[in-house]
């Protein structure tokens, strides 16, 4: 099994109701190519690091994945992620021990050997 992070950037002006939709949209594509959603995680709007279009804050939106081996469920989604003028920013990383991690909570969970608790996950 091969795990993964996807996280993207939405426009903050976009209404949360159509974020969740797309979310979930997302989530649908996924799941259609094998692989299994394990945590969403919505961490709300945030300042970004430098304007992205004149705009300087996002709703940032963070799914957990599992796949297995030779499941790719990636390419449709992020040329949807491409194509949506409202998604600003994504980003998918495999995670490996020892790697980059976007979610700081489970990254130090992994660093002091404790797997997130079934609340968080």
């Amino acid at each position: 099994m091969r795990q993964y992070e996807l996280m993207f950037v939405v426009d903050p002006r976009v209404p949360d109701e159509d974020v969740v939709a797309m979310t979930d949209e997302y989530k649908k594509m996924i799941e259609g190519h094998g692989a299994t959603v394990t945590r969403e995680q919505s961490w709300g709007k945030r300042k970004l690091a430098y304007p992205i279009a004149k705009v300087t804050e996002g709703k940032y939106q963070l799914l957990n994945v599992e796949a297995g081996d030779g499941v790719n469920p990636f390419p449709e989604v992020e040329q949807r992620l491409e194509q949506n003028e409202n998604v600003l920013r994504f980003l998918t990383v495999r995670i490996d021990t020892g790697r980059l991690r976007l979610d700081p909570d489970a990254a130090a969970a992994e660093e002091e050997g404790e797997a997130p608790s079934e609340e968080e996950a």
